[in-house]
């Protein structure tokens, strides 16, 4: 990974008191940006600042519990990092909510709700108010995301059904983008031992890949990228 890859960038990451969301805040502070950290879960976020600023790397904590953030929420975080820095060049979605496999009918309508929200409208209300100031800056969105085919399988709730949806999304929104600089990245990681996997796999015990691992590659392949 190229340290200066980011260098001067700002760049919000969502989810970022979970597994992978913590490891795309860390190795886009090692790449040198700017990052907005943002997640629901206080003491794990203050552990990433602290493990962030031990690095030399530069970061903000902007609590935000996206299961009841409204438009306007999305809106205020953007017009904070706007005041704050000038710019948002990397938007990062890694915010999910997966309460496990349920068979359609005994699933509890509010976790149907809260899994289509926090995996689906929230990253859409994001990305709407960011789009502005990362069209200025040509910038990027990620999305952190599962296999499209989950809405098509059994037991996945909503879930599954926002994979599917995520996936039409970022279709809709590169064709609408076809000619501004926004780019639209999906990144499906491969198995990961993190608490949302652990819901659908817990008798997992093969190796599998580390969150911090699945973020310096997207980040390492982005580069790449850029060179060609």
């Amino acid at each position: 990974m190229s340290p200066g890859l980011l260098a001067g960038q700002v760049v919000v990451v969502t989810g970022a008191s979970g597994g992978l969301g913590g490891a795309m805040a860390q190795v886009c502070s090692r790449a040198g940006a700017q990052v907005v950290a943002s997640g629901r879960h206080l003491r794990r976020l203050d552990a990433l600042y602290q493990k962030i600023l031990a690095e030399g790397g530069q970061i903000q904590l902007y609590p935000l519990d996206l299961e009841g953030a409204q438009p306007a929420d999305h809106q205020q975080l953007v017009e904070r990092v706007i005041d704050e820095y000038g710019r948002l060049d990397l938007l990062v979605h890694c915010a999910a909510d997966f309460p496990g496999l349920t068979p359609m009918m005994h699933a509890d309508p509010a976790a149907l709700a809260r899994a289509l929200h926090v995996n689906l409208t929230a990253r859409l209300w994001l990305t709407q108010a960011a789009l502005p100031a990362l069209q200025a800056a040509s910038g990027a969105v990620v999305f952190a995301l599962d296999h499209a085919e989950r809405g098509e399988q059994a037991y996945w709730g909503g879930y599954g059904l926002a994979q599917s949806a995520q996936h039409a999304l970022m279709a809709m929104l590169r064709a609408e983008l076809h000619n501004s600089r926004v780019q639209i990245h999906a990144l499906c990681p491969p198995p990961m031992p993190t608490a949302l996997r652990a819901r659908a796999y817990g008798h997992e015990v093969a190796q599998i890949a580390r969150p911090l691992e699945v973020a310096a590659a997207w980040l390492d392949n982005r580069y790449r990228a850029a060179q060609v």
